[in-house]
């Protein structure tokens, strides 16, 4: 019963976190895109705001932005909050559920820190809350002043701290806490300073007060940074299904300083296009394509099963049906069975685990060389599995598993 819990909250979680970050990233994409395209018209001050026309769904929209805030108030306004809190609130719960509830297979990893579940837990949250605290304060000092000389000394800040977490957790647990970070920063942004300082802009107007332009100047700021954070956070948080970026923690926060780079770049080039700034910065794209292309190269070769030191490249085969001269040698099975078994068979036999894992079945000869391609990728090339070598796979049984893939994979 507990397995099958684990497993739809884990889904309703991650569908609810889903949605609302669609919610969210789609808003969020669009007022960016909205404040660029912003321009100069007669009822509105220059330098004071100004009017976009859109057209959607068979109608047309006039927008108008006032750059603090307008004379008088309307009856009704649309605040733009629960879409952010909710994909937050959604994926903490998400990340305990996962990551702090079963820590022994996802988040501790003994040969980088010997941790209890409450203790690797306590760090996580921990680091969460002090990253934000730590960015805030880089915010409000005297680089705040200077958003370029800001965005770089945040980068460096968030690399820093995907090292940290490579030093405590497992490489799976440490990428996914890099992009909670970034996630945490995003909301913290919104509920603690874009929130606020619009709520202060209001009550000035309701007192017939001129609204101070520092508050609008900062909210925006805090508004650009969740813009460009956007697509790195997006990328680490879909990479824990992909072992091949994290299975090599060493090479982690080279990882996430590309996928920062790229991500940024191809918002700036959106940004800068919406504008209307004549020409497009197409130079974005080149640089995201060689910094993606350089995570790839870095994760593959520094996995540990690379081609670096066993010679084998990944290699996509066909797995609904197997010849019999492909099924695995005895010592292959008894290393699987031994190893890999316990979880993924019909009947699992680890505590907590009533359902194998994703349905891959891994108990007969016939079933592991239908699943040899995930072998190859999970075991020998990322050594993804089992999840921080919980049962002790040793070298020479990966290295027998990879002779044994190198035939068992070939495609005529």
């Amino acid at each position: 019963m507990q397995a099958y819990v684990m497993d739809f909250g884990s889904m309703l979680l991650r569908w609810l976190h889903v949605t609302t970050a669609i919610a969210w990233i789609g808003s969020s994409f669009f007022f960016m895109h909205l404040d660029a395209s912003i321009r100069q018209i007669g009822d509105i001050p220059a330098g004071q705001g100004g009017e976009a026309w859109q057209v959607h769904g068979g109608g047309f929209y006039q927008m108008r932005k006032y750059f603090v805030a307008p004379g008088s108030l309307p009856e009704e306004i649309t605040w733009h909050k629960w879409q952010s809190y909710w994909t937050w609130i959604s994926g903490f719960f998400l990340l305990v559920w996962v990551y702090y509830a079963q820590a022994s297979l996802f988040l501790i990893d003994p040969n980088v820190l010997a941790l209890e579940p409450l203790q690797a837990a306590a760090i996580g949250i921990a680091a969460l809350a002090l990253g934000w605290l730590v960015y805030d304060q880089l915010c409000k000092s005297p680089l705040g002043k200077n958003d370029n000389l800001l965005a770089l000394v945040g980068f460096g800040f968030v690399v820093l701290m995907s090292y940290f977490f490579t030093r405590v957790f497992s490489g799976r647990g440490a990428m996914i806490h890099t992009g909670a970070l970034m996630a945490t920063m995003m909301t913290a942004n919104v509920f603690m300073v874009i929130m606020p300082n619009q709520r202060k802009t209001i009550a000035a107007l309701e007192r017939g007060e001129k609204p101070e332009p520092k508050y609008a100047k900062q909210a925006k700021q805090r508004s650009s940074h969740n813009n460009y954070i956007t697509l790195p956070v997006l990328f680490m948080m879909l990479s824990s299904h992909y072992p091949v970026f994290w299975s090599n923690a060493a090479v982690i926060p080279a990882i996430v300083c590309l996928v920062i780079i790229a991500g940024a770049v191809i918002r700036h080039f959106y940004n800068v296009r919406h504008a209307h700034h004549g020409k497009s910065p197409w130079w974005a794209w080149g640089v995201a394509a060689l910094a993606m292309w350089t995570a790839f190269y870095v994760a593959m070769t520094a996995s540990p099963g690379g081609r670096l030191q066993l010679g084998l490249a990944p290699r996509v085969i066909p797995n609904a049906i197997v010849a019999k001269a492909q099924l695995p040698p005895q010592n292959v099975v008894d290393i699987i069975t031994g190893r890999c078994a316990m979880c993924h068979s019909s009947d699992p036999a680890w505590e907590g685990i009533q359902i194998a894992p994703k349905g891959v079945l891994l108990d007969t000869p016939e079933r592991i060389a239908a699943h040899a391609a995930q072998i190859e990728m999970q075991a020998v090339l990322t050594h993804a599995m089992p999840p921080n070598n919980i049962t002790e796979i040793e070298p020479q049984d990966r290295q027998q598993l990879a002779v044994w893939l190198k035939h068992a994979t070939h495609v005529e």
